[in-house]
């Protein structure tokens, strides 16, 4: 499979794991050994200054801290939006994970999310999930990171795929509930 690095990943109705429903991933790195992204929708209600207080002087002191994935929950990722003539590494147009042995006030950074883990797949894992149609594949855009409405976020997403996947984009987060 080519690399998925960059793209989305909306998760579909059959994907039931309480870790992933409704949710949209962001993969940031994707080869033969395995994959790596972070869930854009579900933000907490801990604010970065709260959770990191290293970072608590800083502009973003009091963005919502967002659950990247079920791995390292303790750890933190974040993902900036780097201003241009930046020589970072990007993930999607010029948004890209921070380095973790960097200082944030040295970076030229225009918008920044944190988040707390992460989601990860282990060789072949990926692909086999995505064979029994657990996700569906979605290009990704810089704006949707930075996504203030999580819930608008898996709709939007949805309906940008259009055809069958704009459908889902009108299910109820519990269908029994329609």
């Amino acid at each position: 499979m080519e690399s998925l690095r960059g793209k989305l990943l909306i998760s579909s109705p059959v994907l039931v794991d309480p870790n992933f429903r409704r949710t949209i991933v962001l993969i940031s790195h994707h080869d033969d050994d395995g994959a790596m992204g972070l869930v854009l929708n579900r933000p907490t209600e801990l604010k970065v200054g709260q959770m990191v207080p290293e970072l608590g002087e800083l502009a973003f002191a009091d963005e919502l801290v967002h659950l990247g994935g079920p791995v390292q929950s303790d750890a933190f990722v974040g993902l900036a939006e780097f201003s241009p003539d930046t020589d970072a590494v990007t993930v999607i147009g010029r948004v890209g994970l921070v380095p973790a042995d960097s200082m944030l006030t040295d970076l030229p950074i225009d918008r920044l999310r944190i988040f707390a883990g992460y989601a990860g797949w282990g060789a072949g894992q990926l692909e086999g999930e995505i064979d029994d149609e657990s996700w569906i594949i979605v290009d990704a855009e810089p704006d949707d990171v930075f996504a203030a409405d999580g819930d608008a976020l898996w709709r939007a997403i949805a309906h940008r795929k259009g055809g069958k996947y704009a459908l889902i984009a009108t299910m109820p987060f519990d269908p029994r509930l329609n």
